[in-house]
Parts: structure tokens; C-alpha cells; sequence
């Protein structure tokens, strides 16, 4: 390793060099002297020397590791074999980090918590003032649901109350027609929807949930997908709303529903989302809780059959207290997090500071580790500019890759050029005698 000399006492040395050769040059009053130095120097390679000498020094920052002095909750998790459901998962419903997991990753039919996805595709390529007609296609769906009649036309914001409150298969049908002109272009919206948000085990065949060979989720993906559906306003209005009542667009045919969703009434802080239930799916139940700023979404699929209905809500309920219990929000990057400094070559300066701009918070517990993970380059080349991205941050979870953050300059290197060298050796031995 080079040894580094202190910039005073360099300083020092070419500040009393440099006046002596002023006062001769001043006495002498000969300008071309000052000019014969410059070539001279330039001719045996050190005017670079003498201009590095006399740049201004910068503070030297020692790398700051990733540590939180505040203790995080602590509990533990739900036993696997007291929870009765077959694939079970606690999610961050900001984030969608999957925070718990029972074969989370295990595909399995997902009954009527399809709907989810219906729900949000219906918002993000319809209008809610849309009106869709019945089609005796939609009329013969089984039960659930609400008996439309072949040739009624409803407003796409009814139908999506029926759909989410009472969870009509009709509905749902009526929805998918209007939306992509048959069930098969509504299914393709939302298996992209579903590529989309990372869903790779997902696979939808109908807009209902009805079953069907391939229709199917992971409790991780179903909780990603209803993270994805709380963040529109809409869908979140739509699954909290107690009792809907409409009529066809004629004004007959009146309607009256009630949300199905009896968790609302039985968990403090529920906000919906949506329940379900095939024959070969089981009872399956997506619920969301929002406490203090915190937004959790607990998952069960397969979670009994008749005639334990209320297997559901007690899985979820152990999820949700969990959740609520080992986990909350911690700031796990600082603004403007500095991570160290980086060496300049060919720089007016010789380092600059690296940092990650903003800040991070996440839901975190007192069993999880984290950490991160830098990749820099060992050197940059000027001229850098203030706020260049030279790398990256990752985050680290138990070891588990969760994100990757830019890494930027936090203040700009010029290039060190003839002109700047120059400029500053000139002023060495021709200033005005104020150091800078």
C-alpha cells in the first residue's frame, strides 16, 4: 500500500518554494521566467506532480455497516401442524413480501379468490359506467349467483359489486364477456397480469374460479396478486362496502347483496378481501388486516371442507396475529446512506463518496437478518458527475435476495486536464500569495 503524505505538509513545502520564485520573479519583473518554469516542469513530468500537490484536500469517511441499535418485535410463528390449511402465507400488503410460509409455493386451485384478479383486470380495462349485456352463457353459471337473465344489461360498477360481495359466478362471466368479448381473451388479461407481477405458478382458466384443469395459484402469488389490488382505491372501496343495492340499466329488477366476507366483523382492523370455495379446491379465504400503519394479507388454500366451514377464518386469524405480533416497520436505510468512498483517477480531486439516495423502511422481525450487499467498481475515472450511478445496493433477508438500490456520487470529480495543471502552477508561482 502507497503511503499517503499529508496534503499540509506538502502544501507547506511547494508554498515556500513557489514564493521565492514570485519574489524573484517580481523583482526581476520578467513574466517569461514563470513560463520557462511551467515548460521545464512539463518537459521532466512534473507539472501534474506540483498541481495534484495543490488541490484542495477532502475528508476521508470510514464504510458504515448496516446495523440497527433498536430492538424489533419478537414472536414466534404458527405451528404448520396447528394451522388446518394445506398451503398457508403472511404477506406485507405494502410490499408483498411474503413474511410466513406453509407450502407457500405449492400450486393449488384457488376457488373463488380468482375474483381478486377479475376484480382488478375488470378496473384497469373497463369503465365502471360500462354497460355489459347477459349472455345465456353467463345466465347458466351454477351457483353462486345472483340469476341474470340472458339480454339484462347491468353497469360494470354493480357487477363488481356482485362479484366481490356475494361472489356471483354469473357475475363474473358477465364481466369477462364485456371486458375481452369472451371468458378466453378475459383469461389471457389475466394471466399476463398475472407475468406481470412475477406470478410464475400462476394460471387462470376461468374469471370465477370455478374448477377447472389448470386453474390454479401458490398462497405466495395469491397474496402478491392481492397486494398488487389493495394499492386501487377502487377494488379497496368495492371489498369494505357492507350492503350494494342496483338495478338493470331499465331500472327493473332490483337487487339487493350483502358482503359474504364475516371476517370484517370478527378481526379487529379487517378490510376485506375475498373468500372461496370448490369441491376440489376447499375453502379458501384471502384476508387483510390494517393496523397502525401496518397492512398485512394472510392466505389459506385448501383450508377443510364441509363441514368445517370456519377452518378458514381461525387459519387466518393465526396469521394475522403473527404478523401484527413478530413484525413492524423499521428504516433499515438512512437518507442519503453515505457506504464509503471511491478512489478518482485522472480526477481534480482523488475520491469521492458514494451513498444510496432516499431512504428504505420495511417490515421487519427480530429473527430476521439483513444485510447488504455492494457492487462497486475499485476506481472510477473522471470527469464523474453528482448523482452518477456507479453501482449497486443489495438487500439481503436471511440471505434471500430481496431488492437491488442504485448507488450515486454524492458530489462531482472534474477531469484534470493541460488546462487545469496550467492554470494551477501558474498561480503557484505567479499568485497573489493567498493560499486557497
Amino acid at each position: 500500500m502507497k503511503k499517503r503524505i499529508g496534503i499540509g505538509c506538502i502544501w507547506n513545502e511547494s508554498w515556500h518554494t513557489g514564493e521565492r520564485i514570485r519574489q524573484k520573479i517580481r523583482q526581476r519583473g520578467k513574466g517569461w521566467l514563470a513560463l520557462f518554469v511551467v515548460v521545464s516542469l512539463m518537459q521532466f513530468g512534473l507539472i501534474q506532480q506540483i498541481a495534484v500537490w495543490a488541490r484542495p484536500g477532502l475528508v476521508y469517511e470510514e464504510e458504515r455497516y448496516l446495523v440497527s441499535e433498536q430492538s424489533v418485535r419478537d414472536a414466534d410463528p404458527p405451528e404448520e401442524t396447528k394451522l388446518y390449511a394445506k398451503a398457508a402465507a403472511l404477506l406485507d400488503g405494502d410490499t408483498g413480501r411474503v413474511l410466513y410460509g406453509k407450502n407457500a409455493d405449492l400450486p393449488l386451485p384457488m376457488a373463488s379468490t380468482t375474483k381478486i384478479m377479475t376484480c382488478i383486470i375488470a378496473l384497469e380495462y373497463g369503465n365502471l359506467d360500462d354497460v355489459y349485456t347477459v349472455s345465456s352463457y353467463a345466465a347458466s353459471m351454477p351457483q353462486v349467483k345472483a340469476g341474470y337473465r340472458a339480454e339484462e344489461q347491468y353497469r360494470l360498477e354493480d357487477l363488481l359489486y356482485a362479484l366481490m360481495l356475494e361472489s356471483h359466478n354469473d357475475a363474473a362471466v358477465v364481466i369477462a364477456e364485456g371486458v375481452a368479448g369472451s371468458v378466453e381473451g378475459f383469461a389471457a388479461l389475466m394471466n399476463r397480469k398475472a407475468e406481470e407481477l412475477g406470478c410464475e405458478a400462476t394460471h387462470f382458466v376461468t374469471p370465477n374460479g370455478l374448477d377447472a384443469e389448470g386453474h390454479q395459484t401458490t398462497a405466495a402469488e395469491l397474496g402478491r396478486i392481492a397486494a398488487y389490488a389493495l394499492k386501487n382505491e377502487t377494488f379497496c372501496q368495492i371489498i369494505q362496502t357492507r350492503n350494494h343495492t342496483y338495478t338493470d340499466v331499465n331500472g327493473q329488477n332490483s337487487r339487493s347483496i350483502t358482503n359474504k366476507n364475516a371476517f370484517l366483523d370478527q378481526y379487529e382492523g379487517c378490510i376485506g378481501i375475498k373468500t372461496g370455495y370448490t369441491g376440489k379446491a376447499g375453502y379458501c379465504y384471502v384476508g387483510c388486516a390494517r393496523r397502525e400503519g401496518v397492512t398485512l394479507i394472510g392466505v389459506v388454500l385448501a383450508s377443510g371442507w364441509p363441514p368445517h366451514k370456519t377452518y378458514k377464518w381461525s387459519d387466518c386469524r393465526q396469521l394475522l396475529d403473527y404478523g401484527f405480533a413478530a413484525f413492524e416497520k423499521r428504516q433499515i436505510v438512512q437518507p442519503q446512506y453515505h457506504i464509503r468512498t471511491l478512489p478518482v483517477e485522472n480526477g481534480i480531486g482523488d475520491q469521492v463518496t458514494v451513498s444510496m439516495p432516499g431512504e428504505l423502511t420495511l417490515l421487519v422481525s427480530g429473527k430476521e437478518q439483513i444485510s447488504l450487499q455492494y457492487d462497486l467498481p475499485d476506481v472510477l475515472e473522471a470527469p464523474v458527475k453528482k448523482g452518477e450511478e456507479v453501482g449497486t445496493a443489495s438487500l439481503l433477508i436471511d440471505e434471500k435476495w430481496y431488492g437491488t438500490f442504485p448507488v450515486v456520487t454524492d458530489e462531482g470529480v472534474e477531469e484534470f486536464t493541460f488546462v487545469y495543471a496550467l492554470d494551477r502552477v501558474l498561480d503557484l508561482f505567479l499568485g497573489s500569495g493567498n493560499r486557497e
